[in-house]
Parts: structure tokens; sequence; C-alpha cells
């Protein structure tokens, strides 16, 4: 693989194959079918495992759980059939633009 975002893909169309292959014995299929209140309990429960790994200031541990919310993420956007792609171009849609900035204009298209 050559870059970041191979690898993220790469899980990403094994989670489709799980989706559109299910078997017994695969976790992800089973989060599929639990439907998105499983998936959505998936991902609160790895983003709070982020947070305490973090807060224990262990790198390894940090690292470890975050590729767990990654994961869970990547189920979510594949039960969605959201492409990991389409975050990527929102990423490069907002970088160079300050955070502040960005939310400031996101909150007023909310208000139109």
């Amino acid at each position: 693989m050559t870059n970041e975002s191979d690898i993220l893909q790469a899980v990403y169309q094994v989670i489709l194959d799980r989706k559109a292959n299910p078997t017994d014995n695969s976790y992800t299929a089973s989060l599929m079918r639990g439907g998105i209140d499983k998936i959505l309990k998936k991902v609160g429960e790895e983003a709070t495992e982020v947070v305490i790994a973090a807060k224990g200031g262990k790198p390894t541990e940090i690292v470890y759980e975050t590729a767990d919310l990654i994961f869970h993420l990547l189920v979510l956007l594949g039960h969605q059939n959201i492409p990991p792609e389409s975050v990527y171009d929102e990423l490069r849609r907002r970088f160079g633009t300050s955070g502040i900035a960005e939310k400031a204009a996101r909150q007023e298209q909310q208000h139109d």
C-alpha cells in the first residue's frame, strides 16, 4: 500500500463485501445485521474508549482505540453507502480554512 488512504479503502472494501455476503462468523456482518442502532452504539463506545485512552496518556492504547473507532466509522459509512472518499473530499474542502471560520459558515448555511 502506498499511502494512508489505501488501508482505509481496503478495509472499507472488506466491509462492503461482508455487507453484501454476510456470514455467521463475521463481526462486521453481525454489526450490519444489527442495523444502524447497533453500529451507532459501537461508534459511541469506541469514541468513549479513545477519550479514556487519551486521558490515560499511553500512546499505544490511544492508537489501538483510535483504530477501533476508525474501523467502526468505516462500518457506519458502509452501512449508509457513503464512500470514504466523500469524507476525504470534505477534509480537502476544509483544508487551509480556519476551523472557526468553517464552523461559522456551516452555521450560516443551517440558518438559510
